[in-house]
């Protein structure tokens, strides 16, 4: 599955790009759109399933149609709308269960999750969200419609500059009781994203789940990249351990801050200090 995250700072551009996606055919159940602002949920709506006013539309109430009025609360954020008929069905799979779901223009139906795997994996969309982005997410198995999806997201939303970025690899090293994956080239749809993908798994069934990543040589990565980011991100923590990006270059570094992907990410500025991050808080884990 890939997914390819797009992060906007205005209403319009997140509304052409989801008009883009689907007049390209991508499948609105593959499309996904975050905001805290209800009024642009309503907006979103005329797009992704839901009636002008809002409201869900009673003769497409269907379980998918229904997930396209998603409401669900989030700790320090109050209510996130969650609009698309794949909504509901990618909240399961971050961890939360069975999401509450309620109409966008209906009354305070919703209630805050319980589960701490749901804030821990949706803390990248937390963050985001705080700062007053909005955020669409494409989910898909196919390949075609994956670099159609980047192609838009990546035109439409905050994006970096394509360059001319050398070949994607990746290598780990074992240092110091972490793994470092000192990745150069692009993090980006078929040359990059795979990599990556592989070398954490490979790690995390290798019982490695305190890996650093650096993105010293890295010059480019585009939205299906940053999706791969997030998911490295919350599988690393599903195996309990810890994920830091080291030493980004400076067109990365920029990319990670007007995203606001900076406050969701532990970054650091080489790799002594990523190290002494982990020494210190495993000495916190075993002082609790």
């Amino acid at each position: 599955m890939q997914t390819a995250v797009g992060v906007f700072a205005s209403r319009d551009r997140a509304e052409e790009a989801v008009k883009n996606l689907l007049e390209h055919h991508i499948p609105e159940h593959r499309i996904i759109f975050l905001t805290r602002s209800e009024s642009e949920a309503k907006s979103m709506g005329n797009q992704l399933g839901t009636r002008g006013d809002g409201a869900i539309d009673a003769a497409a109430a269907t379980p998918e149609a229904v997930g396209a009025a998603t409401i669900f609360a989030l700790p320090g954020i109050g209510p996130v709308f969650a609009l698309g008929a794949g909504a509901a069905a990618w909240m399961s799979t971050v961890g939360a269960g069975a999401a509450p779901v309620a109409s966008v223009a209906g009354n305070s139906s919703s209630s805050e999750t319980s589960d701490p795997r749901f804030s821990q994996d949706l803390d990248f969309f937390r963050r985001v969200l705080t700062e007053g982005r909005s955020v669409i997410l494409v989910r898909t198995e196919s390949s075609q419609l994956a670099y159609t999806a980047c192609k838009i997201l990546d035109q439409l939303g905050i994006s970096m500059n394509r360059g001319a970025a050398s070949k994607s690899a990746v290598t780990a090293r074992q240092l110091h009781g972490a793994v470092i994956a000192d990745i150069s080239g692009k993090i980006a749809l078929a040359e990059g994203t795979v990599l990556l993908r592989d070398t954490v798994h490979t790690l995390l069934d290798q019982g490695h789940n305190r890996i650093l990543l650096n993105l010293e040589r890295v010059d480019f990565i585009d939205s299906a990249g940053l999706g791969e980011l997030v998911r490295t991100l919350a599988s690393v923590r599903s195996h309990g351990g810890q994920l830091k990006l080291v030493h980004p270059s400076e067109n990365v570094d920029k990319l990670l801050k007007i995203t606001r992907l900076n406050q969701v990410f532990d970054i650091e500025k080489d790799e002594e200090s990523a190290l002494r991050s982990l020494r210190q808080a495993a000495a916190a884990t075993s002082a609790d």
